[in-house]
């Protein structure tokens, strides 16, 4: 039998005590489609959205907003039990007993995309980025009903489908508040290239997001 770790874990960068935050950003990282094998700290598909988090958290100062990222107990995203999407869960309740007001944006990369995407309908969730996402040609739409959705791939990723991506757009248009495809010129799977271009598509998808948010409040 795998070993993994019985719980997942969440680390999150908190808004300042006299702040305190009305959003959280809930950032999911990539895995692969069957693997039982445990996510340790260093491995890259997790590192590299602690990376993204950190200098999306540098960027986020005007706004009540905590980030938090989400370290998965399995790498798989392990179809008869969708082992990630149950931790997204788990993260989403954990967030929901530290902030009961809060609102979940989901940023999530490659099988962290679909997984966001799949949690469109969350209670709590308002919004979901979706980063060269991982998906299949029947991915769910209908359940994105007065969510903002955001992909953006890299014109050069060979591991996930920027067709997909643009195809889940335009399925999703109807159905979601709003959908938006970004092509990320020039980069890959991994946003290796061009960091600062996938840093500001979804730091102007939170910025459109607390422009709703003010305009709903004057």
């Amino acid at each position: 039998m795998t070993e993994h770790p019985v719980r997942p874990a969440l680390h999150t960068w908190p808004t300042p005590p006299d702040a305190p935050s009305q959003v959280v950003v809930l950032v999911l990282h990539g895995g692969r489609a069957h693997d039982e094998s445990p996510v340790r700290a260093g491995q890259l598909a997790y590192e590299r959205m602690r990376w993204f988090a950190r200098s999306l958290r540098s960027t986020v100062t005007e706004a009540p907003v905590s980030i938090a990222v989400l370290r998965n107990r399995m790498r798989g995203w392990n179809e008869q039990r969708l082992d990630a999407v149950a931790d997204a869960n788990w993260a989403l309740g954990e967030i929901t007993r530290t902030h009961p007001r809060g609102r979940v944006l989901l940023v999530g990369h490659s099988m962290g995309g679909r997984v966001a995407l799949r949690l469109g309908d969350a209670p709590q969730v308002c919004g979901i980025a979706a980063l060269a996402p991982w998906l299949e040609d029947d991915e769910p739409v209908a359940h994105l009903a007065d969510r903002s959705v955001l992909i953006a791939h890299g014109t050069r990723d060979t591991v996930t489908s920027p067709l997909r991506s643009a195809a889940y757009v335009r399925r999703a248009t109807g159905h979601s508040a709003s959908a938006e495809y970004v092509a990320i010129d020039r980069s890959g799977h991994g946003m290796l290239q061009r960091r600062a271009a996938w840093n500001l598509v979804v730091r102007e998808f939170l910025d459109r997001f607390f422009d709703k948010e003010n305009d709903r409040d004057s």
